[in-house]
């Protein structure tokens, strides 16, 4: 019997899936800690959470800053 070939990752292919803590988004926007569980709770930034612990995908925040430039651009 001939086993099935290996599986073989390619990240050029894969998007990036980069996870970020609280702290990180914090440092990156500008906020402070209350105004980003402010976000993610009412969902204006979407997360996951592992554990007990929240993470913030990286394209989750690029969303977050690009649909808030636009509404900045229609106003």
């Amino acid at each position: 019997m001939t086993s099935p070939p290996p599986t073989v990752l390619h990240p050029e292919t894969e998007p990036a899936l980069d996870l970020l803590t609280v702290p990180q988004v914090m440092a990156r926007l500008q906020l402070g800690r209350s105004a980003v569980y402010d976000l993610l709770r009412t969902r204006q930034l979407a997360s996951i959470t592992l554990g007990r612990a929240r993470r913030i995908p990286a394209h989750a925040l690029a969303n977050f800053i690009r649909a808030r430039l636009e509404q900045e651009a229609a106003a």
